[in-house]
């Protein structure tokens, strides 16, 4: 199979795997918030920064460069094996005893044990860390969907069984965790690769030298995105972070859908392009242009319909948390564009500057955050939005230098499908107001329909719109 023909299989069944099966997991997560409520969800939000440290400190950035390296071999994988299941341990360790602190900065004690339960997943995640990495170094997405299926049934099912039952937050803990376990049973019995004895102290060293540039990136990624958590977990009621962490989620999914589909898909495929600059511009352009043109209209329609989308689909005990989600959608919108970029230094084995950058719009996020505060949660929510637009600016400055493909060049691609998109947000949100009287449903159905007619409408017009590579792309499968 040609690489052109993997990428867009690699699309497809991550399209699959994202819309369906995680899908599932939304809808499960939809019901458990109309179950349980915001106290439980602001739970889960007060410690998931410390669940994404974790998740950094194990993976270490080693799976990244196990799949940007040509010739991996069972040494390479073998050592990656035992540091991913060391760091686990120990990590796993720190959080145990830590627990205790982080339930009292918080003042919530059950979070002594919902820590020591849920990080148990650090453990599960590394032991099959190899065979996931191998997975999508060989780009065999359709195998992981499909190993997907049954984790996710099995998982979601033993949250709704416990939240149904009034378990609340743990209802959430063992549904992650259940997932999780299944997953990583079936990626070691299905995969044919396994541990050695082959340590080697020089693959070690290299990967490493790679890797915690990516893992000191990630975890300053993670301790700032989620500071925000700890911001209004500290300060504000439990129930406004439980309103912050579900906007949060709700305008993730498909912005993070989009974004993980475009990360996973893309970087094995242009690691195979890295010594032809020129022809990864061009494949790198045109996926750019398709993302933003699937993304954009449906942050900024999401946006328009929030209202009777959160009152229909959550309960009207969720309402507050309309204009956060809206807020949020802007930055949502700019996500997979991050991806495109930030795949650049990966594939050119730039974690120096990856590092470097990151530095950068950390120190910008916490005087967009100090600043932020001062004008409440809104304030904070609307921090991260700029915060947002000034990293589009610094990733797209450097990694258009490193493949001639500028700052300047790809705003331009992608302001005409943000007027169309701004446009289709105008028109809906009015529609929105017109049809108030029908109910919700009605509401999200036909201004939905509104919204994206006029969209692709207005995008039929123009011959050099994302939309006829799409359908090209669809038809002939070429990029």
């Amino acid at each position: 199979m040609s690489l052109k023909q993997k990428t867009i299989a690699g699309v497809v069944w991550s399209l699959a795997e994202a819309f369906f099966l995680k899908g599932l997991s939304f809808l499960a997560m939809i019901l458990l918030a109309r179950w349980l409520g915001p106290v439980d969800f602001g739970l889960m939000g007060m410690i998931a920064v410390f669940i994404g440290i974790g998740k950094s400190l194990v993976d270490s950035g080693m799976s990244a460069s196990l799949i940007r390296t040509k010739n991996a071999n069972d040494s390479d994988f073998t050592t990656v094996f035992y540091m991913n299941m060391a760091m686990s341990l120990l990590v796993y360790a720190i959080m145990f005893f830590a627990a205790p602190y982080i339930a009292s900065f918080f003042g919530q004690t059950i979070l002594i044990d919902v820590i020591r339960i849920y990080c148990l997943t650090f453990i599960i995640s590394a032991f099959s860390a190899i065979q996931l990495a191998i997975l999508n170094k060989e780009m065999l997405f359709k195998k992981l969907a499909l190993l997907n299926v049954p984790s996710i049934i099995i998982g979601v099912s033993v949250g709704l069984f416990l939240g149904y039952n009034d378990y609340g937050v743990w209802s959430i803990v063992l549904m992650y965790m259940t997932t999780q376990a299944i997953f990583s049973i079936l990626l070691w019995g299905t995969g044919s690769w396994k541990p050695s004895l082959n340590f080697s102290k020089e693959k070690l060293k290299l990967h490493y030298n790679f890797g915690y540039k990516l893992m000191l990136a990630g975890l300053m990624d993670v301790i700032f995105k989620n500071s925000y958590n700890i911001i209004i977990g500290k300060f504000f009621p439990v129930q406004t972070l439980g309103y912050y962490e579900r906007a949060r989620r709700f305008s993730q999914y498909p912005s993070q859908t989009i974004t993980d589909i475009v990360g996973k898909v893309t970087y094995p495929m242009l690691v195979q392009l890295q010594d032809d600059t020129p022809k990864l511009a061009i494949i790198y352009r045109s996926l750019l242009r398709v993302a933003f043109f699937i993304i954009a209209p449906l942050m900024l329609g999401m946006a328009a319909i929030a209202e009777p989308l959160f009152d229909s689909v959550l309960g009207p005990e969720w309402i507050p948390a309309v204009p956060y989600f809206q807020i949020l959608s802007l930055a949502g919108m700019l996500f997979p564009i991050h991806a495109f970029n930030v795949n650049v230094f990966k594939v050119y084995g730039r974690s120096d500057l990856f590092l470097k950058i990151d530095i950068i719009k950390r120190s910008i996020l916490i005087l967009a955050m100090i600043v932020g505060f001062q004008f409440g949660v809104l304030g904070l929510v609307w921090s991260s939005v700029i915060v947002s637009l000034v990293s589009l600016l610094i990733n797209t400055y450097y990694a258009g230098k490193l493949i001639d493909y500028s700052t300047k060049q790809q705003l331009l691609d992608m302001l005409p499908i943000l007027v169309v998109a701004g446009l289709t947000f105008l028109l809906m949100h009015r529609s929105v107001n017109v049809f108030t009287d029908y109910g919700n449903f009605v509401q999200l159905i036909v201004v939905s329909l509104i919204g994206i007619a006029f969209y692709l409408s207005i995008h039929s017009f123009f011959k050099a719109s994302p939309l006829y590579a799409l359908i090209t792309i669809i038809k002939n499968r070429k990029l």
